[in-house]
């Protein structure tokens, strides 16, 4: 029988955050990379963590169609789905920047409260969201698996861009034209903004 919350307690090792900061030289932070299917999430997210691993940085991509395969494998793409998706990676996130590691995600997650939930799982200071925007059309010429042109067919349903919405982010914390830059300048302008805002801190707390 699952067991209520109420008895289910919270137990904390002798090793925390500030220890593992100091063994990784960095600050555990999430960036959520959201934007639509075709937008260069997957590219920019596996591109961002070899640049971070080649700086000795440690990192994890949590990306969409991955999580698909085995921890969100019972799910499908309703409006419910998508939710529970996006609690369970943003739980996965944390529990990895707890370990100290640096986590980036690649999902569409198309719904602003969604990212909201996700930041409030992740803790609002250590989740950094990063809007990949590009028009649709010029997702749909991107697209290897011709997803684009089957939704628009109608042979998928709950298609974000075509038969579901997606909402762009208010105020995130970066907004990349990847219609306009390349991924390798979009790398470039996410490391920046970790540079200034957290490996940079973690370095000088690790030599003081």
């Amino acid at each position: 029988m699952k067991q209520p919350h109420s008895l289910v307690q919270s137990f904390h090792g002798a090793i925390g955050i500030q220890d593992r900061m100091q063994i990784f030289h960095q600050t555990p932070v999430t960036i959520w990379l959201t934007g639509l299917s075709g937008a260069g999430k997957s590219t920019i997210a596996f591109e961002l963590e070899a640049h971070l691993v080649s700086l000795g940085h440690a990192c994890y991509v949590l990306d969409g169609d991955n999580i698909r395969h085995g921890l969100a494998s019972d799910l499908g793409f309703e409006r419910k789905d998508r939710r529970e998706n996006i609690r369970r990676v943003a739980h996965v996130a944390q529990l990895m920047n707890d370990a100290g590691l640096i986590v980036i995600t690649a999902l569409i997650s198309p719904m602003r409260e969604d990212r909201a939930m996700a930041r409030d799982i992740i803790g609002r200071g250590n989740f950094i969201e990063t809007y990949l925007s590009a028009p649709v059309d010029t997702c749909a010429r991107r697209d290897p698996k011709g997803l684009y042109a089957k939704a628009r067919s109608g042979e998928i349903a709950s298609f974000t861009g075509v038969s579901a919405p997606y909402e762009a982010p208010h105020d995130p914390e970066l907004h990349i034209d990847t219609a306009t830059l390349t991924s390798a300048e979009s790398v470039a302008r996410i490391f920046a903004h970790l540079r200034r805002k957290t490996l940079a801190t973690a370095h000088h707390e690790a030599g003081a």
